[in-house]
């Protein structure tokens, strides 16, 4: 019974649904990316999510996931407010979005 109340208080460490169980929605297009919205469903509320890619010339892309701390009760909102988070992070970060992160390259140290 504690175990139970424990994992719903703090979530399933394991033996859980850990992945995010939603299809994603269509891809919705801004300036030359594509923002694709795939919240995850936590205990029935959505958490922003999803990809942002860039179609390259040679028919691949980049792609960074986005994810936000953002919960909502709806599908329909958390779709919006991805699309919403998404072009704003584009404005401010651009194509910087796709290097990557010194803080997670330990190679790189001189």
């Amino acid at each position: 019974m504690f175990k139970k109340l424990l994992s719903g208080l703090f979530g399933s460490q394991g033996g859980g649904n850990t992945s995010t169980g939603t299809k994603a929605a269509e891809p919705v297009e801004y300036k030359e990316y594509l923002i694709i919205s795939q919240p995850d469903n936590q205990s029935g509320q959505y958490r922003v999510s999803g990809w942002i890619r860039k179609p390259d010339s040679q028919g691949g892309a980049q792609e960074h996931r986005f994810e936000r701390s953002d919960m909502l009760p709806g599908r329909e909102a958390c779709d919006a407010l991805m699309v919403s988070k998404a072009q704003r992070y584009i404005d401010e970060v651009g194509d910087a979005m796709f290097e990557p992160d010194p803080r997670r390259d330990s190679s790189t140290a001189s």
